[in-house]
């Protein structure tokens, strides 16, 4: 037995399949799945997989290993990153005693055209950050040209499977026509509040003391984070069009706008001139029997980001709380809709999302 059990073991350890990982960006995101990593190393084992990380990155400075081909960072040294990132945020620079290394997860736009240069080189890539995926069509098309070596199932909706959703749909030859979604934790926050009968103000202002905005709330007031989302899944459609196609409706004008006004004066005084026009039209909406929502709709040749009446009972109408929801329409799926939801945000969210992609691209590391 003690012969079979060790032959078993040298088998498994010779048929298992290794994903070297290069990680660009250890923010938030970045530094949780380095966590998720170590984590899971059992899981992997037992799956046959080893993902072995042979570079870290941060805004500053790159660590990596002195043989990418064979070396990996130990675990001890990736938890020690983690540690020292989420409590000091300093740079690779600062800690190269510690023999640190890097991987890939940013929010910066300029990304795409490397991105598009490794998938040339025969890389795999897998995103969080949206921002390539919402660049011209023309990079666009470039950066998925080889659809098989690009996940980013993490851009729209953190860990839910919205992309794998709507690409098996499509896969299977059944058309979708209509996509209608709350892809923002902030808002949906926000309008289940206002629904309840607080003012904007005043839900704003606790939402942000509660970590669910960004340092400015107009970042999520203005619904670009959303319009970016409805933008990939529009292109998942096949749909040929770039961010200035989209309608988008921001909870705020212009004159309130961060050009034109601070964010301490707009948290002061500028978004208490909000409150009555949303109140009035969440009023109108309830006497309709319906309830706002802030989503966005994907429907023949519209795509549209903005408030929408919906009834009470629908899936989003009875959404509560900082979830995401997403309402998939196609032959199929026409009178009783796919509908997904779950936590839609968060950094350790994301990068379960992530590693589940990196984990779905095994197949090509043989």
């Amino acid at each position: 037995m003690a012969t079979v059990s060790r032959r078993s073991e040298m088998t498994k350890a010779t048929s298992s399949i290794t994903i070297p990982v290069l990680l660009l960006g250890c923010g938030g995101v970045g530094r949780h799945l380095l966590h998720h990593i170590v984590a899971c190393r059992d899981l992997h084992s037992k799956m046959g997989l080893v993902l072995r990380v042979v570079g870290v990155s941060d805004s500053r400075s790159l660590l990596l290993v002195d043989d990418v081909a064979t070396g990996g960072f130990e675990d001890a040294l990736l938890t020690e990153i983690f540690r020292l990132k989420s409590s000091s945020g300093s740079s690779f620079s600062d800690l190269h005693d510690l023999g640190l290394s890097v991987v890939d997860c940013t929010a910066s736009p300029e990304t795409v055209h490397m991105l598009t240069k490794v998938i040339d080189f025969g890389c795999c890539i897998i995103l969080a950050n949206k921002k390539p995926l919402t660049c011209t069509i023309e990079d666009y098309d470039s950066l998925i040209s080889n659809i098989r070596r690009i996940r980013f199932e993490s851009t729209v909706g953190a860990g839910l499977p919205i992309i794998a959703s709507i690409t098996r749909v499509l896969g299977s030859g059944d058309p979708i026509y209509r996509i209608i979604g709350s892809l923002s934790g902030t808002l949906g926050y926000v309008m289940s509040e206002i629904e309840d009968g607080k003012l904007l103000s005043e839900v704003v202002l606790a939402a942000k003391s509660l970590g669910y905005t960004e340092p400015d709330p107009r970042d999520d007031l203005s619904g670009m984070d959303v319009a970016r989302k409805a933008l990939i899944l529009a292109r998942l459609l096949g749909w040929r069009i770039d961010m200035d196609d989209i309608q988008v409706e921001s909870l705020y004008p212009k004159e309130l706008g961060p050009n034109s006004m601070s964010t301490e004066d707009f948290l002061r005084t500028g978004i208490l001139s909000l409150d009555r026009g949303i109140q009035e039209r969440a009023n109108a909406a309830s006497s309709r029997s319906k309830v706002l929502r802030y989503v966005c709709v994907i429907k023949g040749s519209r795509c549209q980001v903005g408030l929408q009446e919906l009834p009470k009972d629908s899936p989003l109408g009875r959404l509560r709380g900082s979830d995401n929801v997403v309402e998939i329409y196609s032959r199929c799926y026409n009178k009783s809709p796919m509908v997904i939801q779950g936590a839609g945000a968060g950094n350790d969210t994301t990068a379960a999302g992530v590693l589940a992609d990196i984990v779905d691209l095994q197949d090509l590391f043989h």
